[in-house]
């Protein structure tokens, strides 16, 4: 009975154990949800699967042209006999059969620059893909660490209710026992009601940032989530950190950013664009191959009998094989403005990757200057926590005393309370600042493929 008791035991616990952990959000959990949810995502997967088809096609359009064709068709009255070009006025009817292929030899190899304008286009709408994907998981994760602030903040306020509570029974039996007037419970009870308030705002915030990380990650079956109370603490060597070079950090973000990839690739899609509109000044040449025949009412033998049809479908038969040769002499100058319009468009594309590229240098400068800022931030609101939280516990310990007034502890308290909501706004900053810089390091911060 006691090793059923123990084995029902374990198992129940276990049980709480996996559901705890189905029913608790990790900042991975998270991203990855909201990748796999993302509706935005889904369309640009749908723009990259067509991108893919258009890439695909443009290798089947080295395959030859193949086309068939059949007609029957039935004349009244006067018209021309399709077997010897004689007008006649009798009723009759005819049957064709074609098939032609046609294959371009040379086009001025517009076909296989085709092939890799549509490779780097595809390429292209690949990055234009993760880029999202990195830009909703940095949203995720700003909605994340808002969450974390605000379940702070509401144990700030709540640790701060907590001491006002007390601080009111306190009065109360001080009032009791003649020591305090009626005028300092009214005090002690209005710091109470102000830490109340507070606990009701720091509520409705965590509510509201709760809705914004559902929202972002199209959560829609749930109206809560509770994310995971364990995190990694903030281990830095601010010797290394201060000293951060932002011109290593944008050399190594060069070669993998998905903005600048992408826009790399159409650089290249550009110039590609330009050789197929110089292309078409060149001569094209193609080969192209028929086979026909057909079936005439008219056709009759020396009898006056209509010759079969099997028999017409192979007399009747004829072939053809040719060259085609076409020489661009005059459009009215359209193929030469085509070139110099994609001329313009080549520029302009490598305009748009300078841009890129100076967009870049400046986010990580201001990056690396604000994260290199809120270190300094944050060792100074350590030592304030430390220095208020031993101020505070001196000042409640001289109002037990009645050496000081409860205005006096309030200030205090009120400190005390300020010093913990900077050092958790400036922690959690540090933190969301910390893998941002770790991104364009190239690190692993985000489980993206």
């Amino acid at each position: 009975m006691y090793k059923f008791r123990s084995i029902a035991i374990t198992t129940f616990s276990f049980i709480c154990m996996v559901s705890y952990a189905q029913d608790t959000w990790t900042l991975n959990n998270c991203v990855t949800y909201a990748l796999d949810h993302n509706l935005k995502l889904h369309d640009l997967k749908l723009n990259t699967a067509s991108s893919k088809e258009g890439y695909q096609q443009s290798y089947r359009e080295l395959f030859p042209s193949i086309s068939a064709g059949s007609n029957y068709d039935i004349s009244y009255g006067r018209s021309v006999d399709p077997n010897n070009n004689q007008i006649v006025s009798s009723n009759f009817y005819s049957n064709n059969y074609s098939i032609n292929a046609n294959i371009d030899i040379f086009r001025g190899f517009q076909k296989l620059n085709t092939i890799a304008s549509t490779k780097f286009l595809y390429k292209a709408t690949q990055e234009e893909s993760l880029q999202e994907k990195y830009l909703l998981a940095f949203r995720v994760m700003t909605a994340f660490y808002d969450v974390k602030f605000y379940q702070g903040q509401l144990q700030i306020t709540s640790e701060q209710l907590e001491i006002s509570s007390t601080n009111v029974n306190l009065v109360k039996r001080q009032i009791e026992l003649g020591l305090k007037a009626g005028a300092d419970l009214y005090e002690a009870e209005s710091v109470e009601s102000g830490d109340k308030l507070a606990v009701i705002q720091s509520k409705n915030n965590l509510k509201a940032a709760k809705l914004k990380l559902l929202q972002e990650m199209n959560l829609n079956e749930q109206n809560d989530i509770e994310i995971t109370t364990l995190d990694e603490s903030i281990a830095l060597d601010t010797s290394y950190e201060k000293h951060i070079s932002t011109d290593s950090i944008y050399t190594n973000a060069l070669t993998f950013m998905p903005t600048i990839r992408s826009q790399e690739f159409r650089v290249n899609a550009a110039k590609r664009e330009m050789a197929i509109a110089r292309g078409s000044l060149y001569p094209s040449l193609s080969f192209s191959a028929g086979y026909g025949t057909g079936y005439f009412e008219t056709n009759v033998d020396a009898l006056g009998k209509v010759i079969p049809f099997r028999t017409q479908i192979s007399d009747n038969a004829s072939q053809f094989i040719g060259l085609s040769l076409r020489i661009p002499i005059s459009q009215g100058w359209s193929k030469r403005s085509e070139v110099k319009q994609q001329k313009i468009a080549l520029l302009r594309a490598e305009n748009n990757l300078s841009l890129q590229k100076q967009e870049l240098n400046k986010i990580i400068q201001e990056l690396i200057q604000n994260y290199q800022s809120t270190l300094a931030e944050h060792e100074q609101t350590e030592q304030s926590v430390t220095m208020h939280a031993l101020a505070f516990k001196i000042s409640q310990k001289k109002y037990d005393r009645g050496m000081i007034s409860l205005l006096e502890l309030n200030q205090s308290k009120n400190l005390y309370a300020k010093a913990q909501n900077d050092n958790l706004q400036v922690t959690l900053k540090l933190k969301v600042q910390k893998k941002t810089v770790d991104f364009y390091k190239g690190l692993p911060v985000f489980n993206i493929n």
